[in-house]
């Protein structure tokens, strides 16, 4: 046997532990600084936040003379739940089932009508289509307090005043011009390639929009949901003026049972804001990435 053949392969190195960031900061070159300005800013931003939450929800913990003696800002001295057991004794569990139906049927009227809209704006053959669209698209330009009178007047001579389908028709109205253009910027972002090689296969119009458009339209319908439900959940002009009784009171009038002739109920009514929020926290949550993804498509191509 040779030599050569007789020698040992050498071992392969060991792997190097990946450092941690006490080793990263210990290896830090000598020109490097920390950016001392960013984190004075990060900290002053974490500050405008975090004291209002802190407020918001110290109050909703503590009794009506408590908060009165202690202020804003002041430490709890005893926790209590009573805040929110009276938020539900003053009815607020009937606002809450009211407003989740106007926002159902909100979402369910501008799916229905927003995504075959849109379709037909960006793959609409007729010459007039593009001018209805820019003629839809004015209702941007119109507030809703130009037309409560008018509006006022005619869900009363439809007899649905004091009704939540008079809150819902007009809530869902206004909400289609910006879903249309929202929809409408995601549908353009589609490749003609694609329509094309379904048209050379036999799809109909109504196959192209079910298998490939709707598919391929998920972060603008999620935009137009998260949006539309909004805008019924926080919706105060309508309810105010096109309802009256108890039975058909939402959320956002409801605030209203915690200011009384002699004062307000602070802690009550910042305990009944944290409620009435928290279906609109959790929705932005689960929703933020679709939601951000569908505002960048809003322009098209």
């Amino acid at each position: 046997m040779s030599l050569t053949a007789s020698r040992q392969a050498p071992a392969p190195p060991a792997p190097r532990p990946p450092r941690t960031t006490k080793a990263r900061a210990r290896t830090r070159r000598p020109g490097e600084r920390p950016n001392v300005l960013a984190g004075l800013g990060s900290l002053v931003w974490l500050v405008l936040v975090g004291l209002p939450l802190y407020a918001l929800l110290a109050a909703t913990l503590q009794s009506r003379p408590d908060y009165q003696k202690s202020g804003p800002l002041g430490l709890p001295r005893h926790l209590t739940l009573d805040n929110y057991l009276d938020v539900f004794d003053n009815g607020f569990g009937r606002y809450f089932l009211n407003t989740a139906v106007v926002t159902v049927c909100v979402v369910a009227l501008v799916l229905l009508l927003v995504p075959p809209l849109a379709f037909a704006v960006v793959r609409g053959a007729r010459p007039g289509t593009l001018r209805v669209f820019r003629l839809f698209l004015l209702g941007l330009a119109v507030p809703a307090q130009a037309v409560i009178i008018p509006m006022f007047y005619v869900i009363s001579k439809a007899g649905l005043y004091d009704n939540l389908i008079g809150v819902i028709l007009p809530t869902a109205a206004f909400c289609l011009p910006i879903c249309t253009l929202i929809l409408t910027g995601t549908m353009r972002e589609i490749g003609n390639e694609l329509y094309e090689a379904m048209t050379l296969d036999g799809a109909s119009t109504w196959l192209v929009f079910r298998r490939l458009v709707l598919p391929l339209s998920r972060s603008g319908l999620s935009t137009v949901v998260v949006f539309s439900a909004l805008q019924a959940w926080n919706g105060f002009l309508f309810p105010l003026v096109l309802t009256q009784s108890e039975e058909t009171k939402v959320v956002t009038l409801g605030l209203y049972n915690f200011q009384t002739q002699y004062g307000v109920n602070i802690p009550g009514l910042l305990a009944a804001v944290v409620l009435s929020t928290l279906p609109v926290l959790l929705v932005y949550l689960f929703a933020r990435r679709a939601l951000i993804q569908g505002l960048m498509g809003m322009g098209g191509k």
